[in-house]
């Protein structure tokens, strides 16, 4: 269902917590781990680690983690220095504040996206070390 490189499957296999298909739960989750969702879930999700959100899931939350994998539905708002994919069977309504959004052909968003700025030194380096205007000879 998901494409990852290997090293990110890895990652992904590391699911501290699992919300299985037909279980419902409602409240807040606070976790230093990863967190699969299958079922439904309404409430708040603090993770260190990846959310993913199997295609028969239900989830009306607030979120942050460190990257955000969508098969099934969400409605709220993510908020993750990492990435956000939005897979075909997946649907979003809400708002995102994200370092990286993919969105596959067939997914749903509807919604704002506010993106992060890269910063890396080197691009802040060169822009230092360029002159603003030149002088003319």
């Amino acid at each position: 269902m998901f494409k990852k490189k290997q090293g990110e499957n890895e990652e992904l296999e590391k699911m501290n917590t699992l919300i299985g298909e037909g279980t419902s739960c409602e409240g807040r989750i606070n976790s230093a781990g990863s967190l699969r969702i299958d079922g439904d879930f309404k409430g708040e999700i603090r993770i260190a680690g990846d959310l993913i959100v199997g295609e028969k899931a239900m989830v009306e939350a607030s979120i942050e983690a460190r990257n955000v994998y969508i098969g099934g539905y969400i409605r709220g708002n993510i908020q993750t220095e990492g990435k956000v994919d939005l897979t075909p069977t997946g649907a979003f309504f809400g708002d995102m504040l994200v370092g990286i959004l993919n969105i596959e052909e067939g997914a749903v968003f509807k919604g704002n996206c506010e993106m992060h700025e890269p910063k890396r030194e080197e691009e802040q380096q060169d822009i230092q070390s360029e002159p603003v205007v030149e002088q003319a000879s």
